[in-house]
């Protein structure tokens, strides 16, 4: 391979995340409705029924499929299943940042506006129950931040030798940050708290 051989890869190449190609893409949607009190978030319980988080508190959205147009064609896609919404529904759709999970999850997180929800009639195969929260109070309050610290413990078979310091090696610890939202004895955490929370900091 000579100086144009690599000149003409890394012309053609496209940046993106290191091994994301190998990561499960996923997209949702920040529901906005606009009630009498104001602009409110909505929200979906999981239906009790799923083997995967079962009655967590989460916002509509799900995998990528293969057909998807793009990550927001997926989101929408994902609102329309859960809520039996209609295209015309949703309106003003916008990307906020994406969020890379250490465990091998993209997230693609959207904000846009509901019209006509009182035609929302949640899907029971994924949807336990929803619930509205005004925005203001998620404006006004901040979400409460705990830290969970992951241990890293090499293999059996893990080459020390191959490590300077070998077994005294010292690794770092990696600690990440949970955030937590309590509402009316509702609890919105996890990555949907910390999508919550970056919308929050941009609209401030």
């Amino acid at each position: 391979m000579n100086n144009e051989d690599i000149t003409k890869k890394l012309t053609l190449h496209i940046p993106e995340i290191l091994g994301s190609g190998n990561f499960s893409k996923y997209a949702v949607l920040v529901p906005l409705i606009e009630k009498e009190d104001g602009i409110n978030v909505l929200f979906e319980e999981r239906s009790h029924k799923l083997r995967r988080q079962p009655g967590d508190i989460c916002f509509p959205g799900g995998k990528i499929d293969k057909l998807d147009h793009d990550e927001q064609a997926a989101a929408l896609r994902e609102t329309y299943e859960e809520l039996n919404l209609r295209k015309e529904d949703i309106e003003n759709v916008f990307p906020i940042d994406y969020l890379v999970s250490p465990f091998g999850m993209i997230v693609y997180p959207y904000a846009g506006f509901v019209r006509n929800h009182q035609r929302i009639i949640p899907n029971p195969a994924e949807v336990e129950t929803i619930f509205t929260v005004p925005l203001s109070f998620f404006m006004e309050k901040p979400p409460e931040i705990y830290h969970v610290e992951y241990k890293v413990e090499p293999h059996a078979n893990f080459p020390h030798d191959l490590v300077v310091g070998g077994e005294n090696y010292k690794w770092q610890p990696k600690q990440m940050e949970e955030y937590f939202y309590l509402y009316n004895g509702r609890v919105i955490w996890g990555m949907t708290a910390k999508i919550l929370t970056h919308f929050i900091e941009i609209l401030r």
